[in-house]
């Protein structure tokens, strides 16, 4: 049974498997606060524990903002102790979406600042509207990102670019995002979801087991705790285990579409 978020819209297509979670505070572009956070966290656990949930959309709600920020009269009446456990929090919230292993994609169908590009950065794959924009401007405002934005940056870009965005404030729009490699496709507004839906698609007619297992071993990768590669041999040999292992070789001599269950 799905959970009434008061932020979100949690919207999960049966027949697809495909989860749209859309973040709805329109008022305030989706600016995120607290509780928001808070949902975000419980609609992606509930998401991972529903088996009818294959792949997971995030966008937000309006054509104005992905997420447009912090909301920043919350953060401003923090203590230093509150401000660096509501970081950690908010860590943690984006963590579940990376360490994912049904894939994620942000829909970013407008501005995404601060949190709201940590949030994207978080995701999987980022799928943008024409119209977004994408920036890390705290500094403007005597902070730095909290929500990981430091760490998933570099990865995305480089190093180089990625300290004169943090450091400058610097808006990029959708297409120097794609040059980047901060995002995968730039797309018109109105065919954004439908995109995102059907790039999930593809994905989604592959191989569930292995699907998650090339997730975790991605994200094994920047785990300084982590030999990667032991890491890719491990779940190679997890792989034939599966049924779906078993599914796609027959199918591939057969010369047939291979149908998975995900066993």
């Amino acid at each position: 049974m799905s959970t009434t978020f008061e932020n979100l819209l949690y919207d999960l297509d049966a027949a697809s498997g495909i989860l749209t979670i859309t973040l709805n505070r329109p008022t305030k572009l989706n600016a995120l606060n607290a509780a928001t956070i808070a949902e975000i966290d419980a609609a992606v656990e509930q998401a991972l524990d529903e088996p009818q949930v294959r792949g997971i959309i995030l966008t937000g709600s309006g054509e104005k903002a992905f997420v447009a920020g912090a909301d920043i009269a919350e953060l401003a009446a923090l203590t230093p102790a509150q401000a660096a456990r509501a970081a950690e929090r908010g860590q943690e919230a984006f963590m579940r979406i990376e360490e994912s292993t049904k894939p994620v994609i942000a829909a970013v169908n407008g501005f995404a600042l601060g949190g709201g590009c940590e949030l994207a950065m978080a995701c999987h794959m980022r799928v943008a509207s024409e119209n977004a924009r994408f920036g890390q401007p705290e500094v403007n405002l005597g902070l730095l990102p909290g929500y990981g934005g430091t760490q998933r940056l570099p990865q995305l870009i480089g190093k180089g670019k990625a300290i004169e965005l943090l450091l400058t404030a610097d808006q990029v729009k959708a297409d120097e995002a794609l040059r980047l490699g901060l995002v995968n496709h730039v797309v018109p507004q109105a065919e954004l979801l439908s995109f995102c839906r059907q790039l999930l698609g593809k994905i989604l007619g592959k191989a569930p087991v292995a699907v998650g297992l090339v997730l975790e071993c991605v994200n094994a990768h920047y785990d300084k705790e982590t030999d990667g590669y032991a890491a890719e041999a491990h779940a190679f040999g997890q792989a034939f285990e599966t049924d779906d292992f078993k599914e796609g070789t027959t199918a591939f001599v057969e010369k047939r579409p291979a149908v998975f269950q995900g066993k």
